[in-house]
């Protein structure tokens, strides 16, 4: 075999990938983090990062940057159901506030930081093909841009370049628990529309969020079930502002506000996805994806960035075969992430809520500490398994 440069090639350099590329290169690995875009540069995203991202920020010693971009403190969710809603504190004492940074701002922070540990980054790179030998993944054949094709190799190569992955589909990666797109969403930025607050609006077949980012603008997005798709299509922002008349006080107070840029649109598929193999290994959305309703994305991208660092270390540095490494990466972040994702999948569906939500919600309106306890679970801070054990559900309802 061909002596290999670097120890890890990192495919992707954004919410995922440049994360794990500094968390590897500040344990000493030699790293390339290749991305086909540029920064900075934008992309398609709710982009909000709830506390525990927040508490991963911290840890890499990037929050203070991520402040100094302007972007408001947000220590408040709401959540408007119609007939009832509640409002609550997301976070911990350590870390109370989640914050939306635009993703051009965000992004470029870390890839300058990945840079700045020490790894080699290539921006305007195109991963051509994904080098197999033996059955073991080796390298990547790829080009920047105008330029020739170059081959580098490593000792792995780690996927973080989203659900239309090269690296996935280079080594097949087996999904599971996967399901098809389940709603569609909109959004865009409005000015003259103030809040310190992310705000959630759950109707029948409809649902849509509010959250505050840079330069005074706040970030609205809606969305209805992915079999409208069609329906709607030649008509999106007039069926966002018929979805933002369910609330009479919402609608009020965006239409005496400003549209500032264009409306873009997307949906997703859920899904797993096995994140390793002999020589690879997928991080963030190549592993798993969810549906945006939740606004984890991102927030999942670091927590797993910093679990597949762990694992890759451990690995590369002799403390554990790479199998037993890799399987207790796979195994810790489906324990921490199934129980969101299947949350997920059931607010996604855009059903009036059950005889069962309706009491919790109930029971909990106007007790702040129970309020408090809500919003923690929907900022990612209380896992599902948590809140909804028998003897915790019990406690709100006492």
């Amino acid at each position: 075999m061909t002596d290999q440069a670097y120890d890890v090639i990192v495919v992707g350099a954004r919410c995922a990938g440049s994360p794990l590329a500094l968390l590897l290169a500040r344990q000493g690995h030699r790293v390339l983090l290749v991305d086909r875009a540029t920064f900075p540069s934008d992309t398609v995203s709710t982009h909000v990062v709830h506390p525990p991202g927040v508490a991963a920020l911290s840890r890499w010693g990037l929050l203070d940057e991520v402040v100094a971009t302007g972007c408001p403190p947000v220590g408040r969710y709401s959540f408007d159901f119609g007939p009832l809603a509640v409002a609550g504190a997301p976070g911990t004492a350590e870390h109370p506030y989640a914050y939306a940074p635009r993703r051009v701002l965000l992004d470029a922070i870390l890839v300058n930081a990945a840079a700045a540990a020490g790894v080699e980054v290539r921006e305007g790179f195109t991963v051509d093909e994904v080098l197999v030998e033996d059955g073991r993944v080796t390298g990547v054949r790829g080009r920047g841009a105008g330029g020739a094709s170059v081959v580098e190799r490593a000792r792995v190569v780690v996927g973080a370049d989203g659900r239309n992955s090269v690296v996935a589909k280079a080594v097949d990666a087996d999904l599971y628990e996967d399901r098809a797109p389940l709603t569609v969403g909109y959004y865009s930025y409005w000015s003259d529309l103030p809040t310190d607050t992310f705000e959630a609006y759950s109707r029948p077949g409809r649902g849509w969020a509010v959250c505050p980012t840079n330069d005074g603008l706040t970030l609205v997005i809606g969305g209805w079930p992915h079999a409208q798709l069609a329906a709607h299509r030649d008509d999106v922002e007039g069926e966002l502002m018929r979805t933002f008349a369910l609330s009479p006080a919402f609608e009020e107070r965006i239409r005496r506000a400003r549209r500032e840029e264009r409306i873009v649109g997307a949906s997703v598929p859920n899904y797993f996805r096995i994140p390793y193999g002999d020589g690879w290994a997928l991080v963030g959305d190549a592993g798993y994806n969810r549906d945006f309703i939740t606004a984890q994305g991102i927030t999942d991208a670091f927590l797993d960035a910093e679990g597949c660092a762990t694992a890759i270390g451990a690995a590369l540095g002799g403390a554990a075969p790479w199998d037993e490494a890799m399987a207790g990466y796979h195994t810790a972040r489906d324990a921490r992430a199934m129980s969101v994702y299947q949350m997920t999948l059931g607010i996604a569906a855009l059903q009036p809520p059950d005889a069962q939500m309706v009491q919790l919600v109930s029971a909990i309106a106007g007790r702040q500490d129970a309020m408090d306890a809500f919003a923690r679970l929907n900022s990612g801070v209380t896992s599902p398994a948590e809140f909804f054990a028998p003897e915790h559900v019990g406690k709100l309802l006492g």
